[in-house]
């Protein structure tokens, strides 16, 4: 490989999957969950209201392109410009057994990205005791050795892409089935179409750069809320 350290590129790939499997966890245990507090068992009863990452591992999605992006952002020196997002098997739910269909169509939707606000308000927490004890915000962007510093970074970094990844309104994302929820029955038809296709079109507008143009402020707040206070 190289000048590539390996043991440096294992050890903190290790520390990055276990830190996303957390992330996608929170989040389909968030849906599993919400689903049914508005009276739907089917996830429950499957057992995915849990932070066990067995049972919410996709394969694909929560393994083998997290961790060719990975390596390919780190050998190729562009960590942080490929976007280290992914995503877990998805919740089943049953809508006809929720109460008050509506609002727990915008409850279980966002449940996901709500659990992942809180690992993401967590890290932030642990970032700022970590600067009490020496630590800088320097530390966490990425070019730090230290595991508990390695750890706390991706913590946020991880769950802040997936909260605003997923907020996107566009099929077949958790943004895309709170929007359907409030657009009119004739635009039911558009977003069909768009489901069909939508995970191809966002795999492409990941590749062009357009996920990366979004989520850059969100990265420059989360760097202004570390710098500040310190």
């Amino acid at each position: 490989m190289g000048e590539i350290d390996l043991a440096n590129l294992v050890s903190h790939l290790v520390i990055y999957m276990v830190v996303l499997l957390l992330a996608i966890s929170a989040h389909e245990a968030g849906h599993a969950w919400m689903s049914y507090k508005f009276g739907d068992d089917t996830a429950y009863m499957l057992g995915r209201v849990t932070l066990n990452p067995v049972v919410h591992t996709d394969p694909i999605g929560t393994l083998l392109i997290p961790i060719v992006a990975f390596i390919l952002g780190t050998v190729g020196g562009a960590l942080g410009s490929i976007p280290l997002i992914g995503w877990g098997k998805p919740t089943p739910v049953n809508p006809r057994k929720w109460e008050r269909y509506k609002l727990a169509n915008v409850m279980v939707s966002i449940a996901g990205v709500l659990a992942n606000l809180i690992l993401l308000a967590i890290g932030i927490v642990l970032a700022k005791i970590l600067m009490t004890q020496g630590f800088t915000p320097n530390d966490f962007g990425g070019r730090s050795s230290n595991p508990l510093a390695i750890f706390v970074s991706n913590l946020m970094v991880l769950n802040l892409s997936l909260f605003v990844f997923n907020l996107l309104p566009f099929p077949p994302l958790d943004g895309s089935k709170i929007l359907a929820t409030f657009l009119p029955a004739s635009a039911e038809p558009i977003l069909n179409m768009l489901e069909q296709f939508g995970f191809l079109i966002l795999m492409f507008l990941i590749y062009i750069g357009v996920f990366s143009l979004i989520i850059y402020p969100f990265r420059l707040a989360l760097r202004y809320i570390l710098f500040a206070i310190y």
